[in-house]
Parts: C-alpha cells; structure tokens; sequence
C-alpha cells in the first residue's frame, strides 16, 4: 500500500491512505541507511492482521527541512509585519531564497495592514513575481485569499519572526483546528503520546498544515547556507539577466563591471533592497570551501 506519513513519534508512524490512518513501524534498514522517515513523506507500507503495519519504502523526496522535520512541503508562508517589528527585508530574502533552493514556493504574508500602510513593501515581492497577501487580523483583510492558497496548496508551512502576528493570523485562520474525523485523532497517538512533534494538520476545505510546536518558526543554519554558483538562481528576477554580463561565466552579480544584474538594479528594474541581500548572501558564502557547504539534503 502507498501512503502519507502525517506523524511519527516514539518510533510509530501514521501513515494516511485511502482515508484511513495506519500505525506503522519503520523497517530497520531505515536506521542502517541513516534515514529517518518523516511527516510528508509518501511511503509504501505493509498490513500485518491486526491492520498496523511496517514502512517498506521511503518513496524520493521533492525536498525536506531540519527544523521542523517534514518532508515535501507545496507552499512557505513566510509571514512579516509591516510595523512593530518593521520588516527585516534580509531575513525575509533569506528564507525566500532558502525555500527557492529547495522547489518550495514562497508565499508572503504582510500583517498588521490595519496599522501602517504597506504598498511599498507589497510591491517588491510582488513585482518579483511571489503570491504576496496583505493581512489583518482585526479587519480579516486577506483571510479569503489565504483560505484558497491553503487549500491548492498540499502541504504548507509557516514561519515568521516574533511578534509579526503569526500567532494571530493561524488563531484567526483556524479557530477550531481538530482534524477531519476522531478516528485519526486517535490513531495519531492524542493522549497515548505527551511529546509535540510535527504533524500534518488536515485542512476543513483540503490541503494540510504542519503543525510544528507553537508553529515555530523555521531554522536556518549553516546547514542552510546556498551555494554561491546556486545563490543567483534563488532570487527570480535575476533570470532575464544571467548569463548576459561581459564576464558572463565568472561574474557574482555584486561588484563587476558589465554586470547585467547590476545594470538592471541601477535601472530600477531589480529592487535595491533585494540586490543588497544578495550580494550579502553570497558574501557569506564565497570564501566557505566545498566541505563546509551542506551536503545534497534529498535522499
């Protein structure tokens, strides 16, 4: 049978298919190959005669993250205030960049819209080509739009810095989060299991959300870093630029002469405010030798 892990926790997995949730164990292979199946994964899985069963296969991954664990994630809800804090415009090119790297789509969520305006801050994801959503949670600007994201999604996942609203937004978005039936909340392991992990939250109108303890925000590290030849690829308005600079096969887009990027932030047509955490990025990375760089995250 092939299914979906939507939790796994003290060494039981629970695996969704055709509607039903299954109590699964992980093969010991697994641990051999250092592999841990995670939520998100697709798998294929065997029944004993009591309907639990054993994860076979862990089917190939789209992509994972570390913290949380999960894998195969549809959409990023990258989710930033435009007042109280004032928009980190670098923490969230970042995580735009991070989730590029790794075939997630990033979506931006601006809040508190209700207090200061935000077209300016709006318009330069939006330009960039990003699903980017002004939200209040007084008003419940957004919410709608976020609702159909959510639902076209498969699986998504938020992050954001304290105090941008996240918490708001999600108690807003869902006031009574329980899951479709009380059969999968029991067979995923509510009050058997005292441990938070990540779960995969079905959604009333479809779709899933990973739930992460308190819906924490995700963890970059230098685990996370990007590579500098990969970095230009992570900021999509650069594509009609690369590979039309005078040094077109050694150019870093930060400094060079000739530079289409460059030229192209100069004629207003890449924002400035990316351009600068670009070039920020790369210096962190430039000089980092080829071990220090993450390993391929997908197995």
């Amino acid at each position: 049978m092939r299914g979906r892990i939507r939790k796994g926790i003290g060494g039981f997995y629970y695996v969704e298919s055709d509607g039903r949730i299954y109590e699964c164990r992980a093969r010991g292979i697994f641990r051999k190959r250092k592999i841990t199946p995670l939520p998100g994964d697709f798998v294929e899985f065997s029944l004993h005669e009591d309907e639990d069963g054993n994860i076979d296969e862990i089917l190939p991954r789209r992509n994972y993250l570390l913290r949380p664990a999960v894998a195969n994630i549809d959409r990023l809800f990258i989710v930033a205030s435009v007042v109280e804090p004032m928009p980190n415009y670098f923490i969230i090119d970042k995580t735009i960049a991070a989730a590029e790297d790794r075939s997630i789509e990033p979506v931006l969520v601006i809040t508190k819209t209700d207090l200061a305006p935000a077209d300016d801050f709006y318009s330069i994801y939006r330009n960039c080509g990003f699903e980017t959503v002004l939200f209040s949670s007084k008003t419940g600007q957004g919410e709608n739009e976020i609702r159909k994201i959510l639902k076209e999604a498969g699986v998504s996942a938020f992050t954001g810095n304290s105090g941008v609203g996240k918490s708001s937004m999600i108690n807003r978005l869902f006031p009574d989060f329980s899951l479709e039936t009380g059969e999968i909340s029991e067979k995923l392991g509510r009050g058997k299991h005292t441990t938070r992990s990540v779960e995969l939250l079905a959604l009333p109108d479809g779709g899933y959300v990973a739930d992460t303890p308190g819906f924490s925000s995700l963890e970059f590290d230098r685990f996370d870093l990007i590579r500098k030849e990969n970095l230009p690829f992570c900021f999509r308005e650069f594509a009609p630029y690369l590979g039309k600079c005078r040094f077109a096969s050694d150019c870093s887009h930060t400094i060079e002469p000739g530079c289409a990027v460059i030229e192209a932030v100069e004629k207003g047509e890449i924002h400035p405010s990316r351009h600068k955490s670009y070039v920020q990025m790369y210096n962190e990375v430039r000089d980092l030798k080829d071990w220090q760089l993450p390993r391929e995250r997908f197995e």
